[in-house]
């Protein structure tokens, strides 16, 4: 299950309490600076903007292609670890606001990963190191380190070996 924390709301749907949740001005000026990031063809002008204005954790080497989307109202719960890429048009989310409640949740994408193109990543979900998860995926869940990853919902493809030729599970690879 996801990591993520549950706020109830009354009356009309979560969405309609957005400013008592976060305020109006902070929301602006994330969109702006992720607006800026998501076109700039500079990939350390994007990580300075994103540490710098929004509070992500964004290690060295890391890389965001054109257009990836950051979660507009809550960018600090990401983390994003060294020598990533992130691809073409993801979205990583770190909120998720429902009917009678809005959750909140980090998401912690480990050391050297590759995140496919048009890929969705929803609040709560850490991603571990070495993994990969293939373009469009829906990730809803935890991916483990060195694991290959895809579709909707999300399956694990394939896992990495240890030094003995063993998946995680006890069972040895062809």
């Amino acid at each position: 299950m996801r990591r993520t924390e549950r706020y109830f709301v009354t009356g009309a749907n979560s969405l309609w309490h957005i400013y008592k949740t976060i305020p109006f001005w902070k929301v602006m000026r994330n969109f702006i600076v992720i607006q800026l990031a998501r076109y700039t063809p500079f990939l350390g002008m994007k990580n300075w903007l994103y540490r710098t204005f929004l509070g992500v954790k964004v290690g060295p080497q890391t890389s965001f292609a054109l257009m990836v989307m950051l979660d507009v109202m809550f960018p600090e719960k990401i983390s994003v670890g060294k020598n990533s890429v992130i691809g073409y048009n993801t979205t990583i989310l770190a909120h998720e606001y429902l009917i009678k409640e809005y959750r909140l949740g980090n998401v912690e994408i480990g050391n050297e990963v590759l995140i496919g193109a048009n890929t969705t990543i929803l609040p709560g979900v850490r991603i571990g190191d070495g993994a990969i998860v293939s373009a469009s995926t829906l990730v809803h869940k935890d991916v483990p380190a060195g694991a290959f990853v895809g579709g909707n919902p999300m399956q694990i493809i394939r896992l990495k070996e240890n030094e003995a030729g063993e998946l995680p599970s006890g069972d040895t690879a062809p």
